[in-house]
C-alpha cells in the first residue's frame, strides 16, 4: 500500500474494534528478555514497530510466531548480544530494551534510537537512571555501551515524568537487586499495563499509575499469557474522524477511562460520547464548536499524540481554537499539509491558532509523522473531493490498517 485515497463528505456510521496499544506492547516486548519461558500476548497489534521489536528479539535468540492477533514468544534460546544499529534506528522505543538486557546479562549495547522526527527527545534520563543503579554507561562512536555486574536498588527522582525513562528503569529494576523506587514517574495507562505484565510474570511492581513506582528485584521471571490494553490514541483517531465527518459510530473495546481529557474536548465541541462496558458510542454534532485552548501535558493531561488529530477535527469548527504544544517542538509539521486542504492555521512557536473554515478541499498530501499522518486522514474525511495521502510508512508504525477501519466506519477510503 503506497497511498490512501479518501473521498470526503460522507458521514460515518458503524462499528470497529480498537486494536491493542502500540505504546503498551512495545515496552512489554522490551521486557521479554527478563523472562525464562513462553510469553503469549493476545490482542497484539501487527504494526511496523512491533515487527521491528520482534526482529530485535530474534536477534537476541528468541523465537516468535503469530496466530491471528496473538503473538507467541519463546525465550529458551535467548543470548545477550549487541542490537544492530539498523534495528535501533527504526524506532524510538528500542532504547527501552537496554534496561532488560542489562539486568539479565550484565552488559548491553545498542545504537542510538530513531523514530519520528518530532524534535529533541534526549535519552539522558534513561542513562542517568541506569547509572544511579550502578551501571557504567559509555557512548562510543554512536553506540551506547552499558556494563553492570549487578544492578542495585535505590531511590531515583526523575526531573520530568518521562514515559520511556520510567519504563526502562522499571525493567532494569525487575532484574536488579533490592527495591528501586522511581519518583515523579510517568502515570500513563501504558505504564500500568507494563506493570500488569511484569506482575503476571512473577514480578513485584507497585504504584504504577501514580507518581511513585516501587519495583522489587527478582530472579528470572516466568512466562504468561497477557492481553494488551486497547490503544487510546487509535480510539481518539476514530472519534476525531467521526467528529470531523459527522455521523455516529461505536468503538468496541475502547476504554473511556483512558480518554477523559479527549472526551471532555469532544463534548465541549458539541459531540456526544457515551461509554458502556463494551466500548464507546459516539455521535457527532451537526457542526463542531471551537473549544477552550488545548494544552498538551503528561497524563492525565491532554495527550500530545492526540494534538494533531483534534486539530484536524476542528478545522471546520465554528470559531477559533488555540493549541499549545508543551512536549515536542516539531509537533506541528502536519500544519503545512493541512493548509494544502484549505485549513486556516497560524503557528507562533509552540502555539497554533486554528480558525474554522466553511469547507476543506481534497489535495495530495504527505504524512510527516505517525499522528500527523493520521490527522490528514481525519481531515480528508470532511473535505470536498478526493484526498491522496502518501508516505504511509509513518502511519503503518501505529495503525494496523487505518484504511480498513475507516472503511468499516462508512468512509469512502481506498488503499492503493
Amino acid at each position: 500500500m503506497k497511498e490512501i485515497v479518501i473521498r470526503g463528505g460522507r458521514p460515518l456510521s458503524g462499528e470497529v474494534r480498537v486494536q491493542g496499544a502500540k505504546n503498551s506492547v512495545l515496552p512489554i516486548l522490551a521486557a521479554v528478555p527478563l523472562v525464562d519461558g513462553v510469553v503469549t500476548l493476545t490482542r497484539c497489534p501487527r504494526l511496523r514497530d512491533v515487527e521491528m521489536s520482534i526482529c530485535i528479539l530474534r536477534e537476541l535468540g528468541c523465537s516468535a510466531a503469530w496466530d491471528g492477533d496473538t503473538l507467541n514468544i519463546d525465550t529458551a534460546s535467548f543470548r545477550g548480544r549487541p542490537i544492530s544499529e539498523t534495528l535501533m534506528r527504526e524506532m524510538r522505543s528500542s532504547v527501552v530494551f537496554l534496561g532488560a538486557i542489562l539486568a539479565r546479562c550484565g552488559r548491553a549495547s545498542c545504537g542510538m534510537p530513531g523514530g519520528c522526527d518530532l524534535g529533541a527527545r534526549p535519552i539522558d534520563l534513561h542513562l542517568s537512571g541506569l547509572r544511579a543503579m550502578g551501571a557504567d554507561v559509555q557512548e562510543r562512536g554512536g553506540v551506547l555501551c552499558c556494563d553492570a555486574c549487578r544492578l542495585r536498588g535505590g531511590d531515583i527522582v526523575l526531573p520530568v515524568p518521562s514515559v520511556g525513562a520510567t519504563e526502562n528503569l522499571m525493567l532494569a529494576a525487575c532484574g536488579g537487586g533490592g527495591v528501586t523506587v522511581v519518583r515523579n514517574a510517568a502515570r500513563e495507562p501504558e505504564i500500568v499495563d507494563l506493570a500488569g505484565f511484569l506482575n503476571a510474570c512473577g514480578g513485584d511492581v507497585r504504584g504504577a499509575g501514580t507518581d511513585t513506582v516501587a519495583v522489587a528485584g527478582r530472579p528470572l521471571l516466568h512466562g504468561c499469557t497477557y492481553p494488551v490494553m486497547p490503544d487510546r490514541i487509535v480510539a481518539a483517531t476514530y472519534l476525531c474522524a467521526a467528529a470531523a465527518a459527522g455521523g455516529e459510530i461505536f468503538l468496541r473495546g475502547a476504554e473511556a477511562r483512558h480518554l477523559d481529557a479527549a472526551l471532555s474536548v469532544l463534548r465541549e465541541s458539541g459531540c456526544q460520547a457515551t461509554p458502556d462496558a463494551n466500548g464507546i458510542r459516539f455521535r457527532a454534532a451537526s457542526r463542531l464548536k471551537a473549544v477552550e485552548p488545548i494544552h498538551t501535558a503528561p497524563y492525565p493531561g491532554f495527550p500530545t499524540d492526540a494534538q494533531a488529530l483534534f486539530m484536524a477535527a476542528l478545522l471546520r469548527a465554528d470559531g477559533t481554537t488555540i493549541f499549545e504544544e508543551n512536549l515536542f517542538e516539531n509537533r506541528y509539521r502536519h500544519v503545512a499539509e493541512l493548509r494544502r486542504m484549505g485549513a486556516d492555521i497560524r503557528v507562533f512557536g509552540r502555539v497554533a491558532v486554528v480558525n474554522g473554515v466553511a469547507s476543506l478541499r481534497g489535495a495530495a498530501v504527505e504524512c510527516t509523522d505517525l499522528r500527523g499522518g493520521a490527522a490528514l486522514c481525519v481531515a480528508a474525511l470532511s473535505a470536498d473531493g478526493e484526498t491522496r495521502v502518501g508516505n504511509l510508512r509513518h502511519i503503518q508504525r501505529g495503525y494496523e490498517d487505518i484504511a480498513r477501519d475507516l472503511s468499516a466506519l462508512g468512509g469512502d477510503v481506498e488503499p492503493m
